[in-house]
C-alpha cells in the first residue's frame, strides 16, 4: 500500500512538473536567448535549467516563487555559458584564431544593434536589464530571481541601461557625429 501512495505522489508531481513546463517554457527560452544571445544555446540552457528543476522539484515546489527559482537557473547557467564562451574565444585569439559572429534569420538593424551591445553588458547587469526591462519584473522579484539586494538591482540596472544607452549612441549617433566633424 506504501508503494501505491508513492507512485500517487510521483505521478502528481510528474503533472504538476508538466504544468509548470507548460506555462513557463516559453518565457525562460526567451530570457535565455536574451542572456545569450544565441537560439541553440537558449534551448540547452532551458532545457538544462528545466532538467536540474526536476531533479530539485521539491524545493523548485517548496520556493516563494517556483519561476523565480528557475529563472535564476537559466540566469546562472547562461552566465556559465557566457564566461565558457569567452575563455574560448581568448584562447582562439591566443592562437591566431578569427572569432566570427554569426547570426541566425534576417534581424531589423535597431534589434540587432540592442542585441549586440546588450549582450557587451557583464552577465549581471545584463540579467538585472533583461530581468527588469523585458520580463517587467519588479526590483523585488528581479532580486529575488538573481538572488542578489534590491539595492544592487537598482544600480546594476540603472548602469546596466546608461552602458547601453552609450553603446548604442556611440553604435549610430556617435559615428555620425565623428564622421561629421572632418
Amino acid at each position: 500500500m506504501a508503494v501505491t501512495t508513492l507512485g500517487a505522489k510521483d505521478e502528481a508531481a510528474r503533472q504538476a512538473f508538466g504544468a509548470f513546463f507548460s506555462a513557463h517554457h516559453r518565457g525562460l527560452g526567451r530570457l535565455a536567448y536574451l542572456l545569450s544571445g544565441d537560439q541553440d544555446a537558449a534551448e540547452d540552457i532551458t532545457a538544462e535549467a528545466f532538467a536540474e528543476a526536476w531533479r530539485c522539484w521539491k524545493q523548485v515546489t517548496q520556493a516563494d516563487s517556483p519561476v523565480a527559482y528557475v529563472r535564476r537557473i537559466v540566469v546562472n547557467l547562461a552566465a556559465n555559458r557566457i564566461r565558457g564562451l569567452t575563455r574560448e574565444r581568448n584562447s582562439r585569439r591566443l592562437l591566431g584564431a578569427a572569432w566570427s559572429d554569426r547570426s541566425n534569420g534576417p534581424d531589423v538593424a535597431a534589434v540587432t544593434d540592442v542585441r549586440a551591445a546588450l549582450m557587451k553588458l557583464p552577465a549581471r547587469k545584463r540579467a538585472c536589464v533583461v530581468l527588469r526591462h523585458y520580463y517587467g519584473l519588479s526590483e523585488q522579484d528581479t532580486a529575488q530571481t538573481l538572488g542578489i539586494s534590491v539595492g544592487t538591482v537598482k544600480s546594476q540596472t540603472s548602469r546596466g541601461v546608461a552602458e547601453l544607452a552609450a553603446l548604442l549612441d556611440t553604435g549610430t549617433e556617435g559615428k555620425r557625429r565623428r564622421g561629421s566633424r572632418g
